[in-house]
């Protein structure tokens, strides 16, 4: 008796000594959901990001170079360029390179989207055919991903952004740029960007975008528009975007070649004139980009999935839900039988519901005469 006495003194002792030792950091009275967002960030940072980006123009405009000199990386390491007699059979084709990019512990899957082909036709009234099904096909395959079993291994494919290259030795918009935007302004995040804008001056290069954004204007196309800023924000956030809205279109050109400037390892183009730097934001609108993308990253994903992907998804259903009502017939079969074709109406699916819920409610109102029957028969 005195042993078992003995051990669980031992044991409630040790138990307190242990609850003891616990001790909290934080102040008293504080609860501790501050740290909320913390454990969103480390759950975050272990599971990675994931991140689309279609880059659509005409070849020669830079696009390559621009996405590399974007992330810092080499998408394209086994491209072969096609030659000119081969430009002239190439049609519209879609190349999707990922590349896994970690940065101080952060992970990123990025997938770039070439368009290669695109507007070098002499008819290009059908090169953006190929590129809305593949946003669509894109968008039925996360529903469809969406709708089966296997909900948690989601690959996310959707096309987040689509950097549409303008040309800078026209005077605006062509007419294949304004239809494509048409098409796609309402599937996808359209950021308008001016390519190879070191063969500008600054004056040029501030016409034309006020010209191109007129065009945008006029014809009714949806850019991407940047998120305005909480009232809380500090002021140099607020700057930073004030600026980035005010450099749209931006006038970017694309270097992966390391230049030494004023003792400086500089990424630029060397001219006879001297260096264009990529990332001075005196020289082009590059930084601008990149700060617009990265910064508002998390947001073009949010637009994608609660706005395009929403109307893609509410369309789709629609249009199943009208496909199922068409193949509807009511055919009746006599006690002979024979089949008769009585009623070529067909019931929609909210008239198919509202009669079974009055068909439900007669059955209760009968078992429940009858259940009073029953008691006023007892007594």
């Amino acid at each position: 008796m005195s042993n078992i006495f003995c051990s669980s003194f031992h044991f409630c002792f040790f138990n307190m000594a242990d609850t003891k030792g616990f001790s909290s950091i934080e102040t008293p009275g504080y609860v501790g959901f501050a740290n909320l967002p913390n454990q969103v960030h480390r759950k975050s940072v272990k599971k990675g990001f994931e991140f689309t980006l279609m880059v659509v123009g005409e070849s020669g405009l830079g696009k390559s170079t621009l996405v590399n000199s974007l992330f810092l990386t080499d998408l394209y390491p086994e491209r072969i360029i096609p030659d000119a007699i081969e430009k002239q059979k190439q049609t519209v084709k879609l190349e999707a390179s990922t590349v896994e990019i970690e940065e101080r512990g952060v992970k990123l899957r990025l997938t770039v989207v070439d368009t290669p082909g695109f507007g070098d036709a002499i008819d290009n009234s059908n090169s953006f055919s190929a590129i809305l099904e593949y946003i669509d096909e894109q968008y039925e395959r996360f529903l469809q991903d969406e709708s089966g079993l296997n909900r948690r291994n989601i690959v996310d494919n959707r096309i987040h952004c689509c950097f549409y290259f303008i040309s800078p030795f026209g005077h605006g918009l062509k007419p294949l740029d304004v239809e494509f935007m048409k098409k796609l302004h309402s599937k996808v995040n359209i950021v308008p960007v001016i390519a190879k804008a070191d063969c500008l001056t600054k004056k040029e290069i501030l016409r034309l975008k006020c010209r191109i954004m007129q065009e945008i204007e006029s014809h009714g196309i949806k850019i991407y528009p940047l998120p305005d800023c909480d009232s809380d924000e500090d002021e140099d956030y607020k700057e930073q975007v004030k600026q980035l809205k005010e450099a749209v279109p931006f006038a970017v050109c694309g270097a992966n070649t390391l230049l030494e400037v004023k003792g400086k390892k500089v990424r630029g183009r060397l001219y006879p004139w001297g260096v264009v730097e990529v990332e001075n934001p005196e020289h082009c609108d590059f930084i601008k980009l990149r700060t617009m993308l990265i910064t508002h990253m998390q947001d073009l994903q949010e637009v994608t999935q609660e706005v395009h992907y929403e109307n893609y998804r509410s369309d789709r259903l629609a249009k199943g839900i009208k496909g199922k009502e068409n193949g509807i017939k009511s055919d009746r079969i006599d006690t002979n039988g024979s089949s008769q074709v009585g009623v070529n109406s067909v019931l929609s699916e909210k008239d198919r519901i509202l009669q079974e819920k009055e068909a439900e409610l007669r059955r209760m109102q009968e078992m429940l005469a009858q259940m009073q029957a029953r008691m006023q028969a007892q007594k």
